[in-house]
Order: C-alpha cells, then sequence, then structure tokens
C-alpha cells in the first residue's frame, strides 16, 4: 500500500519536504518541496543536476530524479513544518546502480533472500566548536583526561538535551550521551536496527546535530581529526547478524559468546579491510586519526593494524559481550549508507568462505603491537586505501565496476587536489636541503 505524503502532512502539520539524497562522499543533497506538490515528487521524483553533487557524472548526463522512500519520513523535532525524506536516485528511468542508498537497499535484500538481516547500531563521535571552527565552543574545556567530564557536560546541557530530546520524541530509544576524550568531544547513542534504518538515522543525525549546533551559535563537525594533538571522530558500529527473532552472532558455548557464524563474519572484515578503508575512512584526513601518534589524554582511541580482541579498545575489533562485536575503524566521515554496505559485503564474504579471523589478541596494541607478528597493517594514506579497493574483485562483483571505477575517480581528484598544496611543514623541512 502506497503511503499518502499528502494526507499525513495534513495530519501532522507538515507544510514543506526536504526530499534527500545523499551522493558519494556523503553530503546531503535536498530540494525544498511544498506540501502542495509532494504526491506528484513522490510518483516522479525531484529533479537535480547529478554532475553537480559528488556523483561521476557530467553535464552531459539526463537529470537523476530523487524519489523518496515514505517509510523513512522524519519529521524535525526543532522545526516540525518540515518533513524530512530520504530518497533513492534514477536516471533516465532506472535505478542510478552505484547510489549509495540505493546499493544498501539492493544488498540488504539480497541478504535477507539468504536468511541474513544484518543489525547495528553508530557511535557518533562529534566536536562542538566556535563558529569559526578554531576551537572547542567551551574555553573551560581543558583538562588532559575531558573523557566523561562531567562538569563540561552539562555546560553543554542545552544543546545536548535538545538533540537527545529529538531522538527521543523520534522513537529511536537514546540511551546515553556523553563528553568523549577529546576537549569539546561529545557523542550521543541510540538503539540498534536494520542495516538501512540505521543509516538513514545515522544520515539525519548528522544534520539534525549541525543544524541545532548552529541554532545555539557553535558549529558542529564529525572531522575525524580536527585537532591534531586531540582524539579524532571516530564512528564505531555495533554488529549482529539476525534471522526472524534469534541473534546468529549469539552462542552461549561459543568463545566469548559469539557463535562460529559470527566468527566467519568478524574472518571477512579482517580479510578484507584493505579493502573497505576507503568506504570506512574515505577522507585524506581519515588517516590522521587511524595512523596518529599518543594524543593528550595518552590514547588515540582508534586501531592501526588489523587485529580482534575481547573486552579491549586498542583492536579494529573488540567483542565487549556476547551476540555482537564493535567495529572500531570507521571514522566520523564515513558515509552512512557506505559504512553500512562495507559491514554487510565484508562479513558475508567471511561467511560464504568461511574465513578464518585467526588468533584473538588480548594484548595493549599501542603499546605491544610491535610484537605482534603478520598482522596487517591499515593504509597508511587515502591513496593507499583507494588503490586497495580497486583491487578488490568482492567490491568489484557486489558494488559493480561503475561504483568502483567512479568512487575511486573522485577521491583520486581530492588526493590530486591535496598533492598540488604546499604546505608550511615542506618549507620548513626543505628549504635548507
Amino acid at each position: 500500500m502506497t503511503t499518502d505524503l499528502a494526507k499525513i502532512a495534513k495530519e501532522r502539520g507538515i507544510k514543506y519536504f526536504l526530499i534527500s539524497y545523499t551522493d558519494l562522499f556523503g553530503t546531503q543533497r535536498a530540494k525544498l518541496c511544498p506540501t502542495q506538490a509532494i504526491t506528484e515528487m513522490a510518483k516522479n521524483g525531484a529533479g537535480f543536476a547529478g554532475f553537480a553533487t559528488w556523483l561521476p557524472m557530467s553535464p552531459a548526463d539526463p537529470d537523476v530524479f530523487a524519489i523518496p522512500d515514505a517509510e523513512g519520513l522524519i519529521q524535525l523535532p526543532w522545526k516540525p513544518e518540515v518533513g524530512w525524506l530520504p530518497a533513492n536516485i534514477h536516471m533516465a528511468g532506472q535505478e542510478v546502480a552505484y547510489a549509495p542508498r540505493n546499493l544498501l537497499v539492493r544488498l540488504a535484500a539480497e541478504a535477507e533472500k539468504m536468511g541474513y538481516t544484518m543489525k547495528t547500531g553508530v557511535e557518533c563521535e562529534f566536536f562542538l566548536l566556535t563558529q569559526d571552527g578554531k576551537g572547542a565552543s567551551d574555553p573551560a574545556d581543558t583538562q588532559a583526561k575531558s573523557c566523561y567530564d562531567q562538569q563540561a557536560l552539562m555546560r553543554r546541557y542545552e544543546v545536548i538535551t535538545e538533540i537527545c530530546d529529538a531522538m527521543l520524541s523520534l522513537g529511536w530509544k537514546p540511551y546515553q550521551n556523553d563528553h568523549e576524550d577529546a576537549n569539546g568531544q561529545f557523542e550521543m547513542n541510540w538503539h540498534y536496527d536494520r542495516a538501512l534504518v540505521t543509516a538513514d538515522r545515522h544520515s539525519f543525525f548528522k544534520y539534525m546535530t549541525k543544524s541545532i549546533a548552529e541554532k545555539h551559535g557553535m558549529r558542529a563537525t564529525f572531522m575525524p581529526k580536527p585537532f591534531l594533538a586531540l582524539t579524532g571522530n571516530g564512528c564505531h558500529a555495533h554488529v549482529s547478524i539476525w534471522k526472524g527473532d534469534k541473534n546468529l552472532f549469539e552462542d552461549q558455548k561459543g568463545e566469548l559468546g559469539v557463535s562460529q557464524l559470527g566468527y566467519h563474519f568478524i574472518g571477512g572484515l579482517i580479510h578484507n579491510a584493505d579493502a573497505i578503508c576507503a568506504l570506512t575512512n574515505p577522507t585524506i584526513n581519515s588517516y590522521k586519526r587511524i595512523n596518529a601518534p599518543r594524543t593528550i589524554s595518552g590514547a588515540t582511541w582508534a586501531p592501526n593494524t588489523v587485529t580482534y580482541t575481547g573486552n579491549n579498545r586498542t583492536h579494529m575489533i573488540r567483542i565487549p559481550e556476547p551476540g555482537r562485536f564493535e567495529f572500531r575503524l570507521a571514522d566520523g566521515a564515513a558515509n552512512p549508507y557506505l559504512l553500512q554496505i562495507a559491514l554487510l559485503v565484508a562479513g558475508l564474504d567471511g561467511i560464504k568462505n568461511q574465513r578464518d579471523p585467526g588468533k584473538r589478541l588480548d594484548i595493549n596494541m599501542y603499546t605491544e603491537g610491535h610484537k605482534v607478528r603478520g598482522a596487517k597493517r591499515l593504509p597508511l594514506n587515502l591513496l593507499d586505501a583507494v588503490r586497495g579497493m580497486q583491487k578488490s574483485s568482492l567490491l568489484r562483483e557486489k558494488l559493480g565496476d561503475g561504483f568502483v571505477d567512479g568512487y575511486a575517480s573522485l577521491r583520486m581528484e581530492d588526493w590530486n587536489h591535496y598533492m598540488r598544496e604546499l604546505t608550511q611543514y615542506e618549507k620548513e623541512s626543505t628549504m635548507d636541503c
């Protein structure tokens, strides 16, 4: 049964709809549509020039049309006359195969046919900065170990609780908010759900957090490493696979309460880590977080080696309790849809091929990692990550050559632009060579 958005708008007092799609770089693109036109837009979509966004298109290509998914409707809690609609994009009457949300919808449906439903929760870290982005919005937030700082948390009570109240009103079941490890950094958690639901909410959460911060005269950023001396913004994902009401990762007889299928899934992530890193850590700045030296607090909270463990935060994958694991690689710049795709594709590859994750390591990787032999290292920069993705037969098979080549091309443009910049460090270190 087709959802009648015009009827819903009348019942809820919605005057406008944001019809929104997410491009390959995770940027949300939208058109603001009056309620009087929503029936037509729901049928045929809102038109965009795709080449003007981060999609591998040219001005010679036809318009793309964003057809909203009414099931994903979110009424803006801070501006209730507006409804946000995630959309799938089409061109020339066909779905754009490499568009992030389109891809996730297709891959999740394929997994369902195999009997697998991936459920995830994400931990979104962000900084609340001054409007110019030069420092923490709270000048008193200066502790070397500022994690869980009650005073700093409560000085930002109005912002954090407005965001949390919004999630409560939307039925997301938020359950905790805290000041994170870096000065000016926060994290907010809500309940896990199916991968597509989590991706839509993750996407909206970033928009909501930025909007509410602006309302309070601040700037919110999810940038992976905005300050070199401080812990960066991660986006840890908690993952499990379900069949109906049964968690297939849970096995009380399994090591740490995780089933053999769960370990094969982890094995897939271990095996494909270098291939998916361009998706989970997609920017030049990302590699200043996962390959960072010690911060002021004493730890980076980010992995640099492809390893897994029990309840130990120094590895790429942590198993904190039976039935799930935490993937700690991804950062705040990760496209919400591509993050879920990376987890799903790599994990199901592990199940299909019964990949062995290897020996669990329970050491402190920050202090003893140099003693581990044979563990893969994560890419040192975006160039290495993109090349790893380009060589992946798995990603080419599951995501398509159009996605892999198009995404790689756009990210290489980013890399080449960066390489054309002359840094102050180069001048200082090489002028007198």
